[in-house]
C-alpha cells in the first residue's frame, strides 16, 4: 500500500473542520447528532467516494467505512461534543494568526477530518476501517461493543483524539470506573423525634471518607467522590442520599482493587442500607499497548522530515482504552495539536494539520501493509 503525493492542503482541511464544527453535535441531543452524522457521512463520501455504513444503537448514530474483507488497521474518531446547542453564537468558528477556534474543533472534529483525508490520500485502502462514533463524550455506552467488534484481530488501532501538550502522542491512558453509592435511611422529624430516624446524610459522610481513602497517589490511582445529594427538607432526618464516584487507575489490577473495595462497603449507621451502582467503564491503555506503534510513528516522522515525536501519559480515557483492553496495539493522540479541550479557549494550531495528516496517512499505509507492529 502506498500513499498519493503529500498534497493534503491546509486550506481544505480548515474548511472541512469548519463544516463539522458549525454542525453542532452535543452528545445528549438526538436530533443534533443525527444532523451531524449526516454531515460527516456527506463529507466522507465526498472524500472517499463511498457512503458509510450507518449503525444506530440506542438511538445514537455511528458511521463506519470498511475497505476490504478484513480490518487490519482501524481509525477511531467521534463526532459528538460536550458543547450544547447555541455555543456557536458565543464562540463562533474562526481562524486568527494561525490558530483555529470553535466548540469541538480540538476535541475532536479536526481529528475526524484528518482521518478522512488521510485515508482518502491512499491509492490502496484494502484493510482500512474508519469508525466514527456518536457517544464518546458520554463514556461510549452504546458504541463500546461496536468498537471492540470492529477492532478485534486488527494489527493496530489509531485514535484521532487530540494530542497532549506540545503535540505529544498519548502512550498511556488511565482506566476509569464510575459508581454511585446510594444510601437508604429512614425519615423522622428533625426537631420532635430525630432519634426515630436513620440519617442517610451521616451514613453518606462515612461512605465518602471510605471511598476517598481508596486512592493511592503513588500508583496513580484516584478515587474521587463527586456530585452528592441528600434529604428533602431542612427539618427532616434525610431518608436517602447518594454520591457519584470517579475512579482512575493506570493498571487493571488497581481498577479491580478499588472495584472490590467499593462493592465491599458496609453501612456504619445502624439501620442504614447501601446500594452500589456502576462499575469499571474503560480498562487502561497501558504503555505496552502503544510502544511498538509509537516506534513505528517515530520512524515515519523522521523519514518525512517532521519534528521528532514525543509521548505522554494522561489521566483522561478514550475509546482507545477499549481497543487496548482487548489486546489490539493502540496509539492515541494522533489528532489535532492545540489545547483547552472542553473550554472556551479550545483551539487548534493550523500549521500542524497537514503534516500530522500526512504522518497519519503514512502510518495507516505502513501498518496495513506491514503486518503487526
Amino acid at each position: 500500500m502506498t500513499t498519493l503525493a503529500p498534497d493534503i492542503g491546509t486550506d481544505t482541511l480548515v474548511a472541512h473542520v469548519q463544516r463539522l464544527v458549525e454542525c453542532e453535535s452535543p452528545s445528549t441531543d438526538a436530533v443534533a447528532l443525527a444532523r451531524s452524522a449526516d454531515e460527516v457521512a456527506t463529507l466522507g463520501e465526498e472524500l472517499l467516494g463511498v457512503a458509510p455504513e450507518r449503525i444506530t444503537l440506542d438511538g445514537t448514530p455511528h458511521l463506519r467505512w470498511r475497505f476490504g474483507a478484513r480490518t487490519r488497521v482501524l481509525l477511531l474518531a467521534h463526532h459528538d461534543t460536550v458543547w450544547p446547542l447555541g455555543s456557536l453564537e458565543r464562540l463562533p468558528f474562526r481562524v486568527e494568526d494561525g490558530v483555529m477556534r470553535g466548540p469541538g474543533c480540538f476535541d475532536m472534529k479536526a481529528g475526524l477530518v484528518m482521518a478522512l483525508h488521510a485515508v482518502a490520500s491512499l491509492d490502496d485502502r484494502d484493510g482500512v476501517t474508519i469508525l466514527v462514533t456518536g457517544d464518546e463524550e458520554l463514556g461510549s455506552p452504546s458504541s463500546r461493543g461496536l468498537i471492540q467488534d470492529t477492532a478485534r484481530g486488527a494489527h493496530g488501532a489509531l485514535v484521532l483524539e487530540a494530542s497532549a501538550d506540545g503535540g505529544a502522542l498519548k502512550l498511556e491512558r488511565k482506566g476509569t470506573a464510575l459508581y454511585e453509592v446510594v444510601v437508604a435511611g429512614r425519615a423522622a422529624h428533625a426537631g420532635l423525634e430525630p432519634e426515630k430516624g436513620v440519617n442517610a446524610t451521616v451514613e453518606l459522610a462515612h461512605e465518602v471518607l471510605a471511598v476517598a481513602a481508596l486512592a493511592d497517589p503513588a500508583r496513580g490511582t484516584s478515587a474521587t467522590p463527586t456530585a452528592a445529594g441528600s434529604g428533602s427538607t431542612t427539618n427532616t432526618v434525610p431518608a436517602s442520599a447518594r454520591v457519584a464516584v470517579d475512579v482512575r487507575a493506570r493498571t487493571l489490577a488497581e481498577l479491580d482493587r478499588v472495584d472490590a473495595a467499593i462493592r465491599a462497603l458496609r453501612p456504619v449507621t445502624p439501620g442504614a442500607q447501601l446500594e452500589i451502582l456502576g462499575g469499571i467503564n474503560r480498562p487502561p491503555l497501558e504503555a505496552t499497548a502503544s510502544a511498538a506503534l509509537f516506534d513505528r510513528a517515530q520512524r515515519l516522522a523522521r523519514e518525512l522530515g517532521l519534528e521528532p515525536l514525543t509521548g505522554a501519559a494522561v489521566g483522561g480515557a478514550s475509546d482507545g482504552n477499549f481497543t487496548a483492553g482487548i489486546g489490539v496495539p493502540t496509539l492515541d493522540g494522533l489528532g489535532a495539536v492545540g489545547g483547552a479541550a472542553h473550554a472556551d479557549d479550545e483551539h487548534v494550531l493550523v500549521a500542524e494539520l497537514a503534516p500530522r495528516t500526512l504522518l497519519l496517512a503514512r502510518l495507516v499505509a505502513d501498518l496495513a501493509s506491514g503486518g503487526t507492529p
